[in-house]
Formats: C-alpha cells, sequence, structure tokens
C-alpha cells in the first residue's frame, strides 16, 4: 500500500483540473465529488454544531432555515438535500437556492413547519 502525502493538490493543466479514477474504469472530477457546504443544528435553537463553508444559519420562522455560505456558489443550480430525525419531510423553499445561500423547511407529516433536533444539510455543486 502506497502513501501520499501533500498539503496542496493543483491540476497538471488546469488548477481545478484533478481527474480521479474510480473503480476499474469510471473517473470523475476531484472537485465535482467534494461537498461545498454542509451543516448539523438542532432546530429549536438553530446553533450550529458543525458545519463546512457556513457564515450563519438564518432562523426564517419554525422549521424554516436559510444556510449562508462563507464562500458563494457560482450558480442557483447546484443541488440541496437535508435530513432532520424521525419522519419528518425536508424539502428546499420556493426560490430558496441563492449562490449566496440555501433556504429549507422541515415539516411534520402532516406537512406543517416544525423545529426538529439533528437537523443536517448538504450542498453540492460549483463554487464562485
Amino acid at each position: 500500500m502506497s502513501e501520499i502525502k501533500v498539503d496542496t493538490l493543483t491540476g497538471k493543466t488546469t488548477a481545478n483540473d484533478i481527474t480521479v479514477t474510480v473503480g476499474a474504469t469510471a473517473t470523475m472530477s476531484l472537485e465535482q465529488g467534494l461537498a461545498k457546504a454542509w451543516g448539523h443544528f438542532e432546530g429549536s435553537d438553530t446553533t450550529l454544531d458543525d458545519s463546512f463553508n457556513t457564515a450563519s444559519l438564518t432562523d426564517n420562522s419554525t422549521g424554516n432555515y436559510t444556510a449562508n455560505f462563507s464562500n458563494n456558489m457560482s450558480n442557483v443550480n447546484y443541488y440541496g438535500n437535508m435530513n432532520a430525525t424521525d419522519t419528518s419531510v425536508c424539502s428546499p423553499i420556493a426560490s430558496g437556492y441563492a449562490t449566496s445561500s440555501f433556504r429549507f423547511g422541515i415539516r411534520s407529516s402532516a406537512m406543517g413547519f416544525i423545529d426538529k433536533d439533528d437537523t443536517t444539510y448538504l450542498v453540492s455543486g460549483d463554487l464562485a
């Protein structure tokens, strides 16, 4: 087993163009395969327990949050996912994708907004 220890990876042709072989023949862009933002918080107080690329978390109203990015996304065509404990319904809020933030909500099975503990979100896409 070989081990490589480096502080920085830079593409040979273009700085952010690093291809990784996955399996026998499949390849993918290293940059595309990385999460660009994520966070974990308790819905009752919106204090981030841990996060990446999140400057702050806004509590818009019960069960309705906005994760504000430290570094913007390049456009609004990114993927945002969220999760909460039990059988809650998690979904992006209409017009919730902005280059500087991601707005999402947690609903009960009856579709009313609720605060839930152990709420998480994950954002994938291109940084600006």
